[in-house]
């Protein structure tokens, strides 16, 4: 039985532009001369959605993208941030951070790990460095847990006997897998394949990414944010870290609900 202290956020996808099609409607709109001073994808499209918005392609503020995207959180006109979009794989995670993190519905996109499908025989556990660094709770928590996955086997095995009439193997599995999962603990390490855009992730980490959350999903959150302000400093370099008494990071910003 693997113990797991520490998630993973892999940065899997992200936009890119067609400049020959931004270029053919800025013609076809006799907009002559305009262009942005960032290749992000991410920096460019709420910029030239922004600008559609008022035509203000001819006439733009001085400072390029950087004080345009800044000017837009200041005026918190988000909507052109839902064109930023990027894709993210979570690993590492407990079943309680993914019931956490599908809470947040508007703009993002989920696909998670099936027990149904998948063997959890020799699945992993997350465990809250609270209880770890305690060695009498770590050993109350390790032994629950070993027992929760030693039912769980007992469990599928039955349950594919009591199952053996049916001819389809794979229904067979399932249907033991899924009655059997019952037992498992939140613990349980899962995985999760996320899509989202820069104005929910922004929500996200603010209330994520904050002091009163749930340390899991702050850690998880402070993760997605610095990988997000190497990727988009324009539309994510506001935040700024704070470290907090148990070891992690808060984030604060001062254009929150944009």
């Amino acid at each position: 039985m693997k113990i797991i202290r520490e998630p993973n956020v892999y940065l899997v996808g992200r936009q890119t532009v067609a400049q020959d099609q931004i270029d053919q409607f800025l013609a076809d709109h006799n907009v002559e001369g305009w262009s942005t001073d960032t290749d992000v994808a991410a920096q460019v499209l709420p910029e030239v959605a922004g600008r559609l918005c008022y035509m203000s392609y001819s006439k733009p503020r001085p400072g390029g993208n950087s004080a345009y995207l800044s000017r837009i959180r200041e005026v918190k006109h988000g909507s052109v941030f839902e064109h930023s979009v990027w894709n993210f794989i979570i690993t590492g995670v407990s079943r309680s951070f993914t019931h956490e993190l599908v809470r947040h519905r508007a703009g993002f996109g989920y696909s998670q790990l099936s027990q149904r499908y998948v063997d959890e025989s020799v699945a992993d556990f997350v465990e809250p460095d609270c209880i770890g660094d305690d060695p009498e709770l770590h050993e109350v928590w390790r032994s629950a847990v070993q027992q929760a996955q030693e039912a769980y086997v007992k469990l599928v095995e039955g349950l594919q006997q009591k199952f053996a009439a049916m001819e389809d193997r794979t229904l067979r599995r399932k249907m033991a897998r899924q009655a059997a999962r019952s037992i498992l603990p939140n613990a349980t390490e899962t995985k999760i394949f996320v899509t989202a855009n820069a104005r929910s992730l922004r929500h996200f980490i603010e209330l994520r990414c904050n002091e009163h959350a749930e340390t899991e999903i702050r850690v998880v959150a402070g993760k997605i944010l610095q990988l997000l302000q190497k990727e988009a400093p324009n539309v994510f370099g506001d935040y700024k870290f704070v470290d907090l008494p148990d070891g992690t990071q808060a984030a604060s910003t001062p254009n929150g609900k944009i």
